[in-house]
């Protein structure tokens, strides 16, 4: 799952990535998001890995400059 981009993710995933990016509650998020980027080894506990992080940036940037 290296290579996962973030128009990989479904809108559930997406959402679960900026939420907890933003630092808020896994209780925001839908269970089956977190589970499947649990599995992609997007996020630990409650915490977005640095893999996570980085597709959310480079997200971001993408949005900006479109």
């Amino acid at each position: 799952m290296d290579d996962i981009l973030w128009t990989d993710l479904n809108e559930a995933e997406q959402r679960a990535i900026a939420v907890l990016g933003a630092g808020m509650s896994t209780e925001l998020c839908a269970a089956a998001a977190l589970r499947t980027i649990r599995r992609a080894g997007l996020i630990r506990g409650p915490r977005l890995t640095p893999k996570a992080e980085r597709l959310r940036k480079l997200a971001l940037l993408q949005t900006m400059t479109a």
